[in-house]
């Protein structure tokens, strides 16, 4: 492991409040998401995910206001999501101050849309957003916040993507998230090992075990967590520290 892996808080933003929730359901307000973001920032976040989970044109306006504001202050990369359905979409939300955009549902309906958005903004700001329900033969890729099944293997169509222009993997399991009771790592592994760009592994986080797991069984380049961080139960200094007491490689900036 000789790169640094990256602790990621996100936010699901609905109607500009951040919210958590279980398996994508019972959702409550955790905090204004700008406020948040920089708190996050000063205690040694490597980035931010800002995930719209309202997605509806209302919601996407009131998320790029937020994501403005936040912007304003912000020294690290932010990735905004959560309803984003075409190539305009990208662009403006790219405008508003993201530094990627992830992609979900548009992209299974249109995975052209991976390609001309690389094309037009690079692929580093390309990030396809995989949710992911285990089945017999392995995961199944979901859209529309969970709640459609494409019937499209999860490995594979990181696979795909990948080949068509998204240069990072935001995969989260659907199955894990909001229990605390550690990612999917099988799930994990198997599409890290399947891809050659950066996986960040998202659902299921409760304690900072489950990032070692992650980062070091499941191979994955960076962590995904919300709820440990938003209920004050750890900070990302405080998981840095425990990480590379352990021998996993962390960057080590300055903590505002």
């Amino acid at each position: 492991m000789s790169l640094s892996k990256r602790i990621i808080p996100c936010l699901d933003v609905k109607e500009g409040v951040t919210v958590k929730g279980v398996c994508f359901k019972d959702l409550r307000g955790v905090g204004d998401p700008s406020t948040l973001a920089i708190e996050y920032q000063n205690q040694g976040a490597d980035e931010i995910v800002f995930l719209d989970v309202n997605a509806s044109v209302s919601g996407q306006e009131t998320l790029h206001a937020a994501v403005q504001r936040t912007a304003e202050n912000l020294f690290i990369p932010l990735t905004v999501g959560g309803g984003i359905r075409s190539f305009e979409d990208v662009r403006r939300t790219l405008k508003a101050g993201a530094d990627k955009t992830s992609i979900n549902s548009a992209a299974v309906q249109d995975p052209g849309l991976l390609t001309r958005c690389a094309e037009a903004f690079g692929s580093q700001c390309v990030v396809l957003a995989i949710d992911a329900r285990r089945r017999e033969d392995g995961w199944e890729v979901y859209t529309h916040s969970g709640s459609k099944a494409t019937g499209r293997d999860a490995v594979e169509w990181a696979k795909e993507a990948c080949e068509r222009g998204a240069g990072e993997i935001l995969l989260t399991s659907m199955d894990a998230d909001g229990t605390k009771e550690g990612y999917d790592i099988e799930l994990t592994r198997a599409v890290v090992d399947a891809v050659n760009v950066p996986v960040i592994a998202s659902g299921g986080c409760g304690t900072v075990e489950h990032i070692y797991e992650v980062l070091t069984e499941g191979r994955a380049d960076a962590a995904l967590a919300a709820s440990i961080f938003h209920f004050g139960e750890h900070t990302v200094e405080e998981v840095k520290r425990v990480l590379e007491a352990r021998g996993v490689p962390v960057r080590k900036d300055v903590v505002i």
